[in-house]
């Protein structure tokens, strides 16, 4: 398909330049001229436009992205058919500014197990959300893991994702043509079924190669890989990684393993187990110490009785003292002078004595009064230790007169002191400290397995708040037995804190459909959404197609405990085969055919050349045989 850069796309999308072009479809960066805003536009190729299985698919990828909504996941924003310019089918996406694990893996090669469970968590959040809505992925690789620049990382082409929301499937020839076969699961290959395990296969290559560095399996042509996936079991990537955690090095061998019943049964199931690797490899993640430390300032006591003299003294020394000396005889004017005087002298020996008054009750406050009692200093926060040291230098000493719980102050500590913090208290007094118990906790007890009555009689007798009991479908325990409490046995909890006993309404009945000539994948999809245990195994049929249903046991009508095992037998289809025409074919590509068709074959080889072609078949051509059947052709 010829370059469209520059083309304005449903009088919308203007073409920046082509960044990418396969054999479906090329990707352009855009603009969408309505919003603003950078895009990213899927075209298909005009020759497959023709093609409606190609066009299904590309409009299945559409809905396929546009029924999820996760951050892990490309946005489809738009799609359409072009109609103003170049006729052109087209898919807008986000734009993702950045790189796929592809190249990542190609510039970096191996990565530690920190940096690989980094990237394998949020793909399985976002393929968790898909197959919670029944969607299949089916293409999971590390070409459609993409990594913007700011980290983000999001799964792209939806294109051979199936489920209920979207329509059909492809073809199991289509889908090993299509999909990379380095990372198609065993089941895809034989025999085009795929469902929300074939997924964790996929994403189990893909984490073998994140912390290998290779492919689990190399060949030099697609059919001897896929045969590879069928026939032999990924190894460990202990084999080749030396350092792996055990656990993690378990779990993906366990993803990648041939039968998918022995598979985690979808990405939730395969997040929460890694999940809980990854807390024990890195306990300390994202959590945050709240310890509170608060330093006790050391008091520095100072002699009350020293400063009381040297301010006694500056009073009184400011204190006027009249003096009494000899007067000669007064005349008139002196003694009418003297009694103008006398009112202010009379004035100031009434302001002494107010002065020398007040000398005196602060120096009797102060020295023997309540002014000489010590002040206590703030001990809230600290330990016993730590206020004796405080209260020592001022002849204090402390008694601890109570205990109560704190949800603020830590076991140990003060919480409060008698008298409190700037308080007085008599030299060689005691100071009464309350003591932290700590946070208010009660320990719930297990009640799993009891009655209602006897749980309750057992939870009575903590300070807490039952509430309703809850009901719920479990096949762990008997129907009217305890199954547990929430919060759970073991939790400590606060006082009045809310209670729930979780009551057994024993194993869930769910009715149970008759598969029987529908489609396998919808069986699966379906058994396996409700709650069953799906075992598949294969058989002939001549009277069903290959993938449809041949038998279900139990039969459908009825209903069946959540989790029951369900097994169907799968039509492979007719056990016969008929000989084909391979008059004048080389001996290789005969025997190949032949094999093909899961036919025996005995070579003769008569004359002498190089390049020996068949001459004659038996039984003859056309003949209706059963497949193990032995076939002898002539070559020569």
């Amino acid at each position: 398909m010829s370059d469209l850069t520059g083309e304005l796309i449903d009088g919308r999308y203007q073409l920046i330049r082509q960044m990418a072009t396969g054999g479906m479809a090329s990707i352009y960066e855009a603009l969408d001229t309505r919003l603003d805003r950078k895009v990213a536009v899927k075209i298909m190729h005009s020759h497959l436009a023709q093609d409606e299985q190609f066009v299904e698919r590309f409009i299945r990828e559409a809905k396929a992205a546009a029924a999820l909504s996760h951050p892990n996941i490309v946005a489809v924003q738009d799609q359409g058919w072009n109609q103003n310019g170049t006729p052109a089918i087209f898919l807008v996406m986000e734009m993702i500014d950045g790189h796929t694990l592809r190249e990542y893996l190609n510039e970096q090669g191996k990565l530690s197990t920190k940096d690989g469970i980094k990237f394998l968590l949020p793909v399985l959040s976002a393929l968790s959300a898909a197959h919670k809505i029944g969607i299949v992925h089916r293409d999971i690789k590390p070409e459609n893991i993409l990594i913007s620049k700011e980290g983000r990382i999001k799964i792209a082409d939806f294109g051979l994702a199936k489920g209920p929301l979207i329509g059909g499937t492809l073809t199991a020839e289509s889908s090993v043509i299509l999909g990379s076969v380095s990372y198609l699961s065993p089941e895809q290959v034989q025999r085009g079924v795929a469902d929300s395990r074939s997924d964790i296969y996929s994403i189990g290559i893909t984490a073998f190669e994140i912390f290998t560095g290779k492919k689990p399996f190399e060949g030099d042509a697609p059919i001897q890989i896929a045969y590879m996936h069928v026939n032999n079991r990924v190894p460990r990537v202990s084999t080749l990684v030396s350092e792996i955690p055990e656990n993690l090095d378990e779990l993906i061998f366990q993803a990648t393993s041939v039968n998918p019943d022995e598979r985690p049964r979808d990405a939730t199931a395969f997040y929460d187990k890694l999940s809980a690797i990854n807390l024990s490899l890195n306990p300390k993640e994202n959590q945050l110490s709240l310890e509170l430390d608060i330093p006790i300032e050391p008091m520095r006591p100072k002699s009350a009785r020293k400063s009381l003299r040297k301010k006694v003294q500056e009073l009184t020394a400011a204190i006027p003292v009249p003096s009494i000396t000899p007067k000669a005889k007064e005349t008139t004017q002196e003694i009418a002078k003297r009694k103008k005087a006398s009112k202010r002298v009379r004035r100031n020996r009434k302001v002494a004595l107010v002065l020398a008054v007040g000398v005196g009750i602060l120096g009797w406050y102060l020295l023997i009064g309540p002014g000489s009692r010590v002040v206590v200093p703030s001990t809230i926060g600290a330990t016993q230790s730590e206020v004796t040291a405080a209260l020592s230098p001022l002849g204090l000493t402390s008694v601890v007169s109570e205990q109560q719980f704190s949800e603020d102050i830590a076991q140990g500590l003060v919480i409060q002191s008698l008298p409190q913090g700037g308080g007085r208290v008599d030299q060689g007094g005691v100071v009464k400290l309350i003591i932290s118990k700590g946070p208010e906790r009660y320990l719930l007890p297990s009640i799993s397995g009891l009655t209602p009555d006897a749980a309750v009689k057992v939870l009575s007798k903590f300070p807490i708040s039952l509430q309703p009991n809850s009901e719920e479908f479990t096949a762990k325990v008997p129907k009217g037995y305890v199954i547990d409490s929430n919060p759970p046995a073991g939790e400590k909890v606060k006082r009045d804190a809310l209670v729930v006993i979780r009551v057994s309404k024993g194993i869930e009945q769910i009715a149970l459909t008759s598969y029987i000539g529908k489609s396998s994948d919808q069986a699966l999809n379906e058994l396996q959404s409700a709650g069953f245990n799906v075992v598949s195994t294969y058989g002939f049929s001549e009277t069903q197609l290959a993938g449809e249903v041949i038998s279900q046991k139990p039969a459908g009508g009825g209903t069946a405990d959540k989790g029951a095992k369900i097994t169907l037998v799968i039509s492979k289809g007719t056990q016969f085969a008929y000989i084909p025409n391979l008059f004048s074919i080389e001996e290789g590509k005969a025997v190949q055919s032949l094999k093909d068709l899961d036919l025996k074959v005995v070579v003769k080889k008569i004359g002498k050349k190089s390049v020996k072609k068949v001459t004659s078949i038996s039984p003859k051509v056309g003949s209706k045989v059963k497949r193990g059947s032995t076939v002898t052709i002539t070559v020569g």
